[in-house]
C-alpha cells in the first residue's frame, strides 16, 4: 500500500487520542439511523471534525455498477466538488488507491498525494487534495466499502490519525448496518401494506366481475342462438369471439378468486383417481395453437389421487406460459412419467420450452403473486396457482432455467395421497 510522506516525528498524547476516539464514538452511537445516506452524511461529519479533514466519505460497493459510492459525505466544499466532478463514483476497473483499500483490506497514507501515480488526477488537480488516509469499512460482518478522509494541507494526517480511522470505520459500519436494516423493514412493511390493499381490492374486483359476466355470457348465448337460427354466420362468428373473451374473463376472474383462497386457507380439493396420461393429453390437444404445438410423450396409464379440474388449472398454466415463450415452429414437450423416491411412488410432469429462458432477476419472485417480469402480458397469477395447486396435493412445482436456454418445469405429485399434507 501506500506510504506517509514527511509524517510528523511528534506523537500525540495517548489520552488526548482515547478522549477524543471516545467522543466520536459517543456521537457516532447517538445518530438516529433512518436512513442509509442521512446516517452515513452525519458520521461523515463527526469524522471529519474528530481529524481535522477538509473532507471525509463512506464508500459502499454497488454490485450493480460495480463501482464505490460515496454514499455519506462531510458537509463541505471539496465534497461538493467531488460530486460536481462526478468522482464521488469511482469504478472498481478504473483503480486508485480507494480502489486498492477496499479489494486488499489494507489501509492507505499519504501526505503527498499529487506525487503518487495511483492517486486520480480528479483528487488532486480537481480538488486539490494533498493528504490521504483510507481504510477499509466492513457492514455486517462484510468488507462493504472504504472510509476516506482527504484535506488540500501536505501532511496532514499522523500514523495515530490512521488508527483513529480504522477504530471509528467499524462503528460507521453499524450505523450503516443499522440504517440498512431500518431501512429494509420500513421497505418490507410498504410493500406488505400495499400488496395486503391490492390483493383486497382485486378480490373484491373478481367478485364484482363474476356477477357482471354472468348475465353478459348469458345475453351472448341468446344472440349466438338467434344467429343461427336466422342462419346469419357474420352474426354468429361475433357471438362465438365474444363467448371466448367472456370466458378468458372469467379465467381470470378465477385466478384471481383462487389467489384469495389459497392465502385465506380455504382452498379445496375434490380427490378423485385421475389418469395423468389422459389430462396430459387432453389438456395439450386443447392448447395447440398454429405459433407452437405441444409433444406429449406418456405411458399407456399413470393413475394418482387427485383433484383433476384443479390439476388440469396447474397443467394448462404451466402450459400456456411454455407455448407463449416458445419459438415459432418449436414445439414445448410435456413428459409424464414416474420416479421413486424414498416416501414412495412420485408421478411427475415435465414441462418445456426452448424459449429465451428466465432472466435471473425475475427467477426468486417467479412464483409468487404478480410476480410477472416486465416483458409479461399477464398479471403474474398462473405460476403461482400452479404451486399453490402443487402443494395443495402434497407436490412440488420446480423451475430451471438459463438466460437462452429455455425453461423446464417440474410438477411431482405423490402417487399415493395418504400422506398428503393439508391444503
Amino acid at each position: 500500500m501506500g506510504e506517509a510522506v514527511n509524517e510528523p516525528t511528534t506523537g500525540s498524547d495517548p489520552r488526548l487520542e482515547r478522549d477524543k476516539l471516545r467522543d466520536t464514538l459517543e456521537k457516532l452511537l447517538g445518530i438516529r439511523a433512518t436512513d442509509m445516506r442521512g446516517a452515513l452524511n452525519e458520521a461523515s461529519d463527526l469524522v471529519s471534525s474528530a481529524v481535522g479533514a477538509d473532507k471525509v466519505d463512506a464508500f459502499l460497493h454497488d454490485l450493480s455498477i460495480h463501482s464505490l459510492v460515496a454514499v455519506g459525505s462531510s458537509d463541505s466544499p471539496m465534497a461538493r466538488r467531488q460530486r460536481d466532478l462526478g468522482i464521488d463514483r469511482q469504478p472498481i476497473a478504473n483503480g486508485g488507491r480507494a480502489i486498492a483499500v477496499f479489494e486488499t483490506g489494507e489501509p492507505y497514507i499519504t501526505g503527498r498525494a499529487d506525487e503518487d501515480p495511483e492517486v486520480p488526477l480528479g483528487y488532486t488537480q480537481g480538488m486539490g487534495i494533498r493528504s490521504i488516509i483510507a481504510v477499509p469499512m466492513e457492514v455486517g460482518a462484510e468488507r462493504r466499502g472504504v472510509l476516506e478522509a482527504d484535506s488540500s494541507q501536505p501532511d496532514a494526517f499522523s500514523p495515530d490519525d490512521l488508527s483513529f480511522l480504522g477504530a471509528v470505520a467499524r462503528w460507521v459500519g453499524m450505523v450503516a448496518r443499522q440504517a440498512e436494516l431500518v431501512e429494509q423493514v420500513a421497505q418490507d412493511a410498504a410493500e406488505a401494506a400495499r400488496r395486503m390493499a391490492a390483493e383486497e381490492l382485486v378480490t373484491v374486483l373478481a367478485h364484482d366481475f363474476r356477477n357482471y359476466l354472468m348475465p353478459l355470457r348469458a345475453r351472448i348465448d341468446m344472440i349466438r342462438r338467434l344467429a343461427a337460427r336466422e342462419d346469419n354466420p357474420r352474426y354468429l362468428q361475433h357471438a362465438e369471439e365474444a363467448k371466448r373473451a367472456v370466458a378468458r374473463l372469467e379465467g381470470l376472474t378465477d385466478d384471481l378468486l383462487d389467489v384469495a383462497r389459497l392465502e385465506q386457507g380455504v382452498f379445496s380439493l375434490a380427490l378423485q383417481p385421475v389418469d395423468l396420461t389422459v389430462l396430459a393429453h387432453d389438456t395439450a390437444e386443447m392448447l395447440q395453437s398454429g405459433k407452437a404445438d405441444v409433444r406429449v410423450r406418456a405411458p399407456e396409464e399413470l393413475v394418482v389421487d387427485a383433484d383433476p379440474e384443479r390439476l388440469r388449472q396447474a397443467l394448462q398454466n404451466l402450459l400456456s406460459n411454455a407455448l407463449k415463450h416458445a419459438p415459432d415452429g418449436v414445439p414445448v414437450t410435456l413428459d409424464v412419467g414416474e420416479e421413486a423416491r424414498d416416501s414412495g411412488q412420485w408421478a411427475v410432469l415435465h414441462v418445456r420450452d426452448e424459449g429465451p429462458g428466465i432472466s435471473p432477476d425475475i427467477l426468486p419472485r417467479l412464483f409468487t403473486r404478480f410476480g410477472a417480469g416486465a416483458d409479461s402480458t399477464g398479471l403474474g397469477l398462473g405460476l403461482y396457482l400452479a404451486r399453490g395447486i402443487a402443494n395443495a396435493h402434497g407436490g412440488e412445482l420446480t423451475v430451471q432455467s438459463s438466460p437462452g436456454q429455455g425453461a423446464a418445469f417440474r410438477l411431482a405429485l405423490p402417487v399415493t395421497q395418504s400422506e398428503r399434507a393439508e391444503p
